[in-house]
């Protein structure tokens, strides 16, 4: 890692601001403390820079989290140290045990709310460590851990929320806008017959990116924590989109393949000899469609929701009375039309429906008041969590808290506490990355190259400090400079270990009574406790990117199994939409830094499992309004689409590569039950549109280049009124 260039720093006014309100707030935090009669008043200095961000809803949320984690690992550091002070083994398993569960449930949550299990865990180790010679003082140094830290968040709320506070709004709408524009983008190429595939996966990214940021939202200082509920029913809306543009995608694909394939093909084949587009294979009405689709995106929720019922008059046409005498003799070409009008419908109320949204939101925005939503109720979380990886990780933090611990046991070495320490921060610190090793190195690096800078203040010029004016003035040039590196994404990675090194050796020191003798041992504790951190992750938790895509991909495989076998419910359904979204923005990363291929991972179509789960969720909840002898070869299906996602997580090549032939029998098998069931329907009938459309969508994302399938040829008087 090269150390920043030895020019003049060039800061734009954000970046100073930053640093600036990050300092002011150090320094009150630091004079509270000190008024108060805190011990170690520059604990508040560090929590006041640890909770520092440009966004003052986040310096809130991250402030409240931190309260609360370290209110919690106080009381664990209080109960535990006490019980085992006379057994230091068993105290170093008891705080270690304590780390490595906070850990797990930290890396379980995903969302920024897992920092406060994570404070909760290293702040035990923090607190009940240096404790260990007085455990009769534990109480007392708890209360002065919380208090100070308490004053360090008060005083950055403060500061960041008062000082021209910069509102989350700006980034949660621009993201907002930015997902809405994707989805836009995407199906406009839908409507226009362009690959959207860019902007597919921008999608998916999006989503994530805007559900992790929204949780700041309560905390935000303007008219935006009014919409939290509206934002959130948002991503929801858009994510719901995502299967739903996929699947009418692909049934255009398929009605283009169709139409060059059957007799009716007659058309398309005058189409191209004039010189048309490959779209132009598409009948007339459905190309009508599209075409009416494309203006319609670009108006505004009131103009959109007013022009719908002529699209709906539009999709009703795909299936109506008008194309009977064409598509009786043509059972697939009906299905084909029947689940594109389907997709389709629901298509345009989710889009209106996000649009009216938004629209919402600009009200909210504008201080009007926000109207009740009822949340839906899922069933699961809406991330990916992977508990064996949480549960590695938090074996490794174990092993390495314990390793230093037993070091310090047996050697009698009086800084060990301070190994013991950094052990367990930095195992909490990166666990979240596939290889946490890097980063712990390089945050390693910046730490010794600060301890130049730690010694001079700890040894020369704190010391000679009288009062706060005095700090102020000694603290300001590099506290301010360095700030700025901080407020600089490209910097951040350097500047912030090289900053936490520094007020890192404040808050472990003494300052009136600190020698050079004691820095040195103090400072050799912890990067010793750093070094065990690195070696322990190196042997036990480092994964590439391709073992975790494969991991992540095994989860979609075990999840894809569930729904095939069990009935699930609205709520659950959403809640696999929202993990499949999650997981592909997950995957998309890793696969690109594996050198964009990982065996077993598909990566053409990152929303090929994400449309077989919405496909199978659909299917379940079909069977109850289909007859009976339109169901009775359902189960027989959904079995064989279980036992193949078995033998894809068991690690068979043949059935990673392609399903087996026996599911694209029993499929077709279904398609023929349901359309001998509704013989005389045209459309289909309400209560079997979803399942004619969920079966269509397995067979055309499990076998695309399947032919034809023989279907059962209506018997339809076409001079008889329709009884649908």
């Amino acid at each position: 890692m090269k150390s920043p260039a030895l020019a003049l720093p060039r800061f734009t006014g954000a970046e100073w601001l930053f640093s600036f309100k990050a300092f002011v707030a150090a320094m009150l935090a630091v004079f509270l403390a000190s008024w108060a009669g805190q011990p170690r008043p520059f604990w508040a200095l560090m929590t006041a820079y640890v909770v520092a961000n440009p966004l003052a809803g986040a310096v809130r949320s991250k402030g409240l989290f931190r309260f609360v984690g370290t209110l919690i690992g106080g009381a664990a550091a209080v109960l535990l140290v006490p019980r085992f002070a006379n057994a230091p083994e068993l105290l170093s398993l008891a705080l270690a045990l304590w780390v490595a569960a906070c850990l797990c449930l930290s890396l379980r949550d995903r969302t920024p709310r897992a920092y406060a299990f994570m404070l909760a865990g290293y702040t035990a180790a923090l607190i009940g460590f240096p404790s260990v010679d007085t455990p009769l003082a534990i109480f007392d140094t708890a209360v002065a851990r919380l208090e100070e830290i308490g004053l360090g968040v008060l005083a950055a709320t403060l500061v960041h929320s008062l000082v021209l506070p910069k509102s989350l709004s700006s980034s949660v709408i621009g993201l907002l806008d930015r997902t809405l524009g994707d989805t836009r983008a995407w199906l406009s190429d839908i409507a226009a017959r362009r690959d959207g595939g860019a902007d597919r996966r921008r999608v998916a990214g999006d989503i994530t990116q805007l559900r992790l940021l929204s949780i700041h939202i309560p905390f935000d200082t303007s008219h935006l924590r009014w919409t939290a509920d509206a934002v959130h029913a948002m991503q929801d809306g858009v994510a719901a989109l995502t299967p739903l543009l996929a699947g009418v995608e692909d049934r255009l694909q398929a009605l283009e393949a169709h139409a060059g394939s059957t007799a009716n093909a007659a058309d398309a084949a005058q189409a191209a000899n004039a010189g048309s587009s490959e779209g132009d294979a598409l009948p007339e009405d459905v190309r009508a469609m599209l075409d009416a689709i494309g203006p319609w995106l670009a108006l505004t929720a009131v103009e959109a929701e007013a022009q719908l019922p002529v699209l709906r008059a539009q999709l009703a046409a795909l299936t109506a009375d008008a194309a009977r005498e064409r598509l009786a003799d043509d059972p697939w070409a009906r299905l084909l039309r029947v689940a594109l009008a389907e997709r389709l419908g629901e298509l345009l109320d989710g889009w209106l429906h996000c649009m009216q949204l938004r629209a919402d939101i600009d009200r909210g925005l504008a201080g009007e008041p926000m109207r009740s939503r009822s949340a839906p109720a899922l069933s699961g979380p809406k991330l990916h969590r992977d508990m064996g990886m949480a549960l590695w990780s938090g074996a490794a933090a174990l092993i390495a808290i314990l390793v230093c611990c037993a070091f310090w046991i047996l050697t009698g070495w009086p800084m060990g506490s301070a190994a013991a320490m950094m052990a367990a921060i930095f195992c909490c610190f990166f666990a979240a990355m596939d290889d946490p090793v890097p980063a712990i190195n390089g945050f390693l690096h910046w730490t010794v190259l600060s301890m130049p800078f730690g010694a001079l203040y700890v040894l020369v010029l704190l010391p000679l400090v009288q009062d706060m004016w005095t700090l102020m003035a000694v603290c300001a040039p590099m506290f301010l400079i360095v700030g700025a590196y901080v407020g600089r994404p490209s910097t951040f990675g350097a500047a912030l270990p090289f900053l936490f090194g520094v007020i890192g050796t404040l808050v472990m020191h003494d300052t009136a009574q600190a020698d050079l003798t004691s820095f040195l041992n103090s400072m050799s504790g912890q990067l010793a406790g750093v070094f065990v951190a690195a070696r322990v992750t190196r042997l036990m938790r480092s994964v590439g990117a391709d073992w975790s895509a494969r991991r992540i991909q095994r989860a979609t495989w075990r999840e894809l199994d569930d729904l095939a076998r069990l009935p699930r419910s609205a709520g659950r359904a959403q809640a696999y939409l929202l993990r499949m979204l999650d997981r592909i923005s997950l995957l998309a990363p890793r696969v690109a830094q594996a050198g964009g291929s990982v065996p077993g991972v598909p990566t053409d179509d990152a929303l090929h499992d994400l449309r077989v789960g919405a496909d199978l969720v659909a299917l379940q909840g079909a069977r109850g309004r289909l007859p009976v002898e339109a169901t009775l070869p359902l189960q027989p299906l959904l079995d064989a689409i279980g036992d193949w996602q078995r033998a894809r997580i068991a690690g068979r090549a043949e059935a990673i590569a392609a399903p087996p032939a026996v599911v694209l029998k029993r499929l077709d098998s279904a398609l023929a039950a349901l359309v001998e069931a509704y013989p005389a329907s045209l459309p289909l009938p309400a209560e079997a549109i979803p399942a004619a459309s969920a079966l269509m969508g397995l067979r055309r994302n499990l076998f695309p280049q399947a032919h034809t399938p023989q279907l059962p040829v209506d018997d339809v008087d076409l001079n008889k009124e329709n009884p649908a």
